[in-house]
């Protein structure tokens, strides 16, 4: 029998500089960045911008480190907790992997709400100027877990199902017994949803049409942060039920509610109160 799946065996590693290896992951957040800065300036053209295109960069600079900082935090304090206490340099070990969008979402706001301050510019008319140009740094994001063959798919047989071989057995990538069990037909019990692909394509695509074309016209202030919160916390509700809940945490109740999920939820509530808000309160 013949393998019916595609064996993922992309290299994580874009390339080395001495011995070091960059990975793929890694370059998915310059081109977040790059593409951030890019569609800023082109919003910041617009009439209703709170802000203008030399200030653009400033704004990029705060955000990173806020993505950055609150990314690593939230990954350690929702999905770790207890790893972190027993190693607290868990928290500074970035390489190691584990980078949480909630944590990176909470310390986006932060960041947002003190360069406001330092403009003199509104918290909610500034997100609203920036959530647009987050999804399709998402999909960047995401398409660069695909690529490390990391955060994959529950188990299904659907044509287009990707084989993960670090799902099979650690440092299955460079297993040639696996890959000749491929080639022979039989990991295809093993084949899984590439959900990576699937958060890309909905948490970053889809959000950065809807967002874009929303934003397009002014809109009543926070109404479009909140579109962005209820549309994200939807679009990755739905893209939880194809994704493998986190192997220690498994799925937190009802046999399918994954942190995922919970984490959603909130963001979902928040952002249809938000919208409600900005469309009843006086202008």
């Amino acid at each position: 029998m013949e393998a019916s799946f595609y064996y993922h065996d992309l290299n994580p590693v874009a390339f080395s500089i001495g011995g070091f290896g960059v990975y793929w992951y890694s370059l998915m957040y310059l081109v977040a960045f790059a593409q951030f800065w890019i569609l800023g300036r082109v919003r910041a053209g617009a009439t209703h911008s709170p802000m203008n295109r030399e200030q653009v960069a400033d704004l990029l600079f705060w955000g990173v480190i806020g993505v950055i900082v609150g990314g690593r935090l939230g990954y350690v304090l929702f999905y770790v907790p207890g790893d972190v206490l027993a190693d607290p340099l868990l928290l500074f070990r970035i390489r190691d992997g584990g980078m949480s969008f909630h944590g990176g979402m909470l310390g986006v706001i932060v960041a947002a709400w003190a360069y406001g301050r330092h403009l003199g510019v509104g918290f909610l008319r500034l997100t609203d100027f920036i959530v647009p140009l987050i999804p399709l740094g998402l999909a960047a994001g995401r398409v660069g877990n695909f690529i490390g063959g990391e955060l994959w798919g529950r188990k299904t047989d659907v044509p287009w199902a990707v084989i993960f071989p670090e799902s099979i057995q650690a440092g299955g990538r460079h297993s040639e017994a696996l890959y000749q069990q491929y080639l022979a037909g039989a990991l295809d019990d093993f084949a899984r949803h590439p959900s990576q692909l699937y958060q890309a394509a909905l948490e970053g695509l889809a959000l950065f049409v809807v967002l874009w074309v929303f934003s397009a016209r002014s809109r009543p202030v926070g109404a479009v942060s909140g579109l962005f919160l209820a549309g994200y916390g939807v679009f990755r509700f739905i893209a939880e039920f194809f994704r493998e809940p986190d192997a220690h945490l498994g799925f937190l109740a009802f046999d399918w509610l994954t942190m995922g999920q919970l984490l959603s939820l909130p963001m979902i509530l928040a952002g249809l109160g938000l919208m409600l808000y900005a469309y009843r309160r006086p202008s």
